[in-house]
């Protein structure tokens, strides 16, 4: 702030000098509990194009063409340790995952060369640190979705089969039980690369995005779609969108980028897309990460036009709240994270940034509620919480503790993690503990892993717990 101050000639000197003095006072330098702190950069094997937090807590990724020499890798966030996994045995390069209710992490499709897919499909499991070839799917997917399902079956829709534009028709069920396949055959549409879908609480799948045009999809017998209703902008390509409390919110994307952000509400009758506060500047081939506390964190992207402009950069780091509706600008990473970068959602709250087009570094992210004093500490939870119940987790800062949440294990890829949401959840305190109330069911809470929150007066989530949900 400039040092100068012009006094204007008039009586009371004395007011003018003193508002000279505050208008020459410096501006306070902004602190991590302000705008939170990156790491050092991380050094690692591959690029992190495809990256999942396990049930374990350890993060699995891979990378472009990511087989032979480049198998997948396993990184440890407290110890910084990485250890390669066995290979799938095929390249899952340009798959599409979710988890199962078991936390077995389904990977559907991969590589043979761009715009041209395979029609493999494997479990990895992370307890034992390997893979089984599953049932061939109908034909080759290429930058396919999946979605778990309330059952716990997973939708996969959508991938290139043999050359640009040759897209997969076909969406298939693949049940979880008997480990086969079931064509939706009276479902068939074509959907673009890495389709935003998201399982509504009236157990309908929802397609937000890229597209201007939205879906309903039904998914009992062999499927059926219906019309939803249009968003605002237009076609958001490589925007993420997020799931948070029965909302679905797009965040920027398209060519040339926008700033523009866009919600969806289905706790209400009739549910229509509402255009919420714009970004600080306007991205594509970003990520989007909900935090424990409600809000969603916004890194990396580019402002350029074209499909993945590294040469206009956007280093700054951006959270939205949504109860309020606003963006804070926050801490700058030092790496371009665009085409083929991932974020993920830590148990510590930390937020892990990665990969890029051949970038093999990462950095991790303390977002300034982790600067904001002492945590609440979770004495212990139940491993297990049936949808519906009502369930005790005993803490000690029982008092302080004004928000419960539960955020599904991420899974990644392309500016669009296909399993993560989030759920604020009702709590009664009582003096060693809170008594929290599950979600209602498998509608709002797809059967899986979930990191458990506290947070408290401050703003302080705690550590997070892993919880399964069960099928209700």
């Amino acid at each position: 702030m400039s040092m100068k101050c012009f006094l204007p000639r008039m009586r009371g000197l004395a007011v003018s000098l003193a508002a000279c003095a505050v208008l020459a006072t410096p501006a306070r330098a902004q602190t991590p509990a302000d705008v939170g702190q990156w790491s050092g950069r991380l050094t690692w094997p591959v690029s992190a194009t495809h990256t999942h937090l396990l049930p374990n807590g350890l993060v699995m990724f891979f990378g472009e063409f990511a087989e032979g020499d480049d198998p997948p890798q396993l990184w440890n966030p407290s110890t910084g340790a990485l250890s390669a996994v066995p290979v799938a045995g095929y390249n899952i390069f340009c798959s599409g995952h979710s988890f199962l209710a078991d936390g077995r992490l389904l990977v559907t499709g991969g590589h043979i060369e761009s715009h041209v897919g395979l029609n493999d499909a494997s479990l990895y499991n992370p307890f034992t640190n390997t893979w089984s070839r599953q049932p061939d799917m109908n034909a080759g997917r290429w930058y396919p979705t999946n979605t778990t399902l309330p059952n716990g079956d997973v939708m996969v829709l959508s991938g290139e089969m043999n050359g640009t534009g040759d897209m997969n028709l076909l969406p298939q069920r693949f049940l979880a039980a008997s480990s086969t396949w079931r064509n939706m055959t009276t479902a068939q549409f074509k959907l673009p690369y890495y389709p935003r879908m998201f399982v509504l609480p009236n157990g309908r799948l929802f397609y937000a995005g890229p597209q201007r045009g939205t879906r309903f999809m039904d998914t009992s017998g062999t499927g059926a779609w219906s019309t939803g209703p249009l968003s605002n902008f237009g076609t958001r390509s490589y925007g993420p969108a997020v799931f948070l409390d029965g909302k679905v919110v797009l965040i920027g994307g398209g060519d040339p980028p926008t700033a523009t952000v866009e919600q969806i509400d289905f706790n209400t009758a009739s549910p229509v897309w509402r255009y919420m506060t714009s970004m600080s500047t306007p991205r594509r081939q970003h990520n989007a990460v909900l935090l424990p506390d409600g809000t969603v964190l916004v890194v990396g992207g580019s402002r350029g036009s074209g499909f993945d402009d590294s040469s206009s950069p956007v280093f700054q780091a951006e959270l939205w709240n949504p109860a309020t509706n606003q963006w804070k600008r926050l801490a700058s990473q030092s790496i371009y994270r665009g085409y083929h970068s991932t974020a993920l959602l830590l148990p510590d709250g930390r937020v892990l940034s990665a990969g890029g087009r051949h970038e093999h570094t990462a950095e991790v992210f303390s977002p300034p509620y982790l600067f904001k004093g002492a945590r609440p500490a979770i004495s212990s939870a139940p491993s297990v919480v049936a949808p519906g119940s009502s369930f005790v987790v005993a803490t000690p800062d029982a008092s302080r503790v004004t928000k419960v949440t539960l955020i599904a294990i991420g899974s990644v890829t392309h500016a669009f993690d296909e399993n993560q949401r989030l759920l604020t959840l009702g709590f009664t305190r009582g003096s060693t503990g809170v008594t929290i109330t599950a979600p209602a069911n498998n509608n709002l809470a797809p059967p899986g892993f979930y990191l458990l929150f506290l947070v408290n007066d401050a703003g302080v989530p705690s550590i997070g717990r892993m919880v399964r949900i069960s099928t209700g």
